[in-house]
């Protein structure tokens, strides 16, 4: 039986490259992807739905599942975009964990998260506590299989450029055959979407974790 694959944030660096690779997985019968705005983006398999985020009533009845489907998760976006970080806790972490929360108890059995490097509910770091306090909600929810994706930075091409993160591809690059900073060298966002992928396919533990240099692995292997 194929699978069915719910996606958010579908419009994003690492979200619409995993849209186009699922679009393309004869394993996936159906992509059901919940959006903010419009894609533009069309596919026999796609069922796109723009919705309010805070709004539970807007997305609540496109939810639902069964034992072959799986919520791949990769909202996220800026303090510069979000204009602050209360608003940007809002999108990485409250939209993150209620659509997770609904899609576990709608009867959806897997799920994949893109988290970040660092990620740490301790952290004095807003960012990495914002990314760990989502991870460690998102582990109690009765999903039968978990798996959480720590990439580095990412590479790409983003819709709303990111001048700072673009510095920092160039300088993590010119470092990566250092010791110790090979691991952080930028990843693509198709590798960072064909990880989530085979993530979901593997067998193992119902709790698993990448770390960046797993996140390579897993993903140009």
């Amino acid at each position: 039986m194929r699978a069915r694959a719910i996606v958010i944030g579908g419009t994003g660096l690492v979200g619409s490259q995993l849209l186009d690779q699922l679009q393309e997985d004869t394993r996936f019968e159906k992509v059901v992807s919940l959006v903010r705005r419009k894609s533009g983006r069309e596919h026999p398999k796609l069922d796109e739905h723009v919705i309010d985020f805070r709004s539970k009533d807007s997305w609540s009845p496109l939810i639902e599942g069964s034992q072959g489907d799986v919520l791949f998760s990769t909202l996220g976006t800026t303090l510069r975009l979000a204009g602050s970080q209360a608003a940007q806790y809002e999108v990485d972490y409250t939209f993150q964990y209620r659509i997770a929360e609904q899609a576990a108890a709608a009867g959806v059995k897997r799920y994949v998260l893109v988290s970040s490097s660092g990620a740490n509910w301790n952290s004095s770091l807003f960012y990495t506590r914002m990314k760990g306090e989502l991870e460690r909600d998102v582990e109690k929810l009765p999903f039968s299989r978990i798996r959480i994706l720590r990439p580095g930075l990412l590479a790409g091409e983003r819709a709303k450029r990111r001048p700072l993160e673009g510095v920092g591809q160039v300088v993590v690059s010119a470092l990566k055959f250092l010791p110790g900073v090979r691991q952080y060298r930028p990843v693509p966002a198709k590798t960072v979407a064909r990880a989530m992928i085979r993530a979901w396919s593997e067998d193992g533990a119902d709790l698993e974790i990448y770390g960046p240099e797993q996140v390579f692995e897993l993903g140009e292997r």
